[in-house]
């Protein structure tokens, strides 16, 4: 059996006024997922959660309005033998702002929470953590 890999990654969780989790899908993969991604060698989470922001759904962010939810081991949504250890952030909304899918993005969706639990299509961190977190 190969080795595990572990990638730590950093996630926001926004949520509109109806609690819908914005949620991504990436580019050739089937599971939605919270915006985030990998740090870059000495990056801090929350510097990587604001870019990772940036980049995949143009929203711009300061590190002060990211609102730590918790720190999670889960397994990888498209990477066989692959852990993550992610840092994941509640964040408002910017004011008038609207997501836009961009860099790696195919698609973006708001998710109803209450429909999480039986859904294929959810990363696992998501499915499995993040939403029993916040219903």
């Amino acid at each position: 059996m190969p080795p595990t890999t572990v990638l730590t990654i950093a996630a926001v969780c926004f949520r509109n006024s109806a609690g819908e989790i914005l949620t991504v899908r990436k580019r050739g993969t089937s599971k939605f997922m919270l915006v985030g991604g990998k740090l870059e060698p000495g990056e801090a989470a929350s510097a990587a959660a604001v870019r990772e922001v940036r980049e995949e759904v143009g929203l711009v962010l300061s590190a002060e309005v990211l609102e730590l939810l918790d720190t999670f081991d889960s397994d990888a949504a498209n990477e066989t033998d692959t852990r993550i250890d992610s840092t994941v952030f509640l964040a408002p909304l910017p004011a008038g702002a609207v997501p836009v899918a961009a860099a790696e993005i195919a698609e973006l969706a708001w998710l109803d929470p209450a429909t999480a639990p039986g859904r294929e299509d959810l990363a696992p961190l998501l499915r499995d953590h993040v939403v029993p977190r916040l219903v």
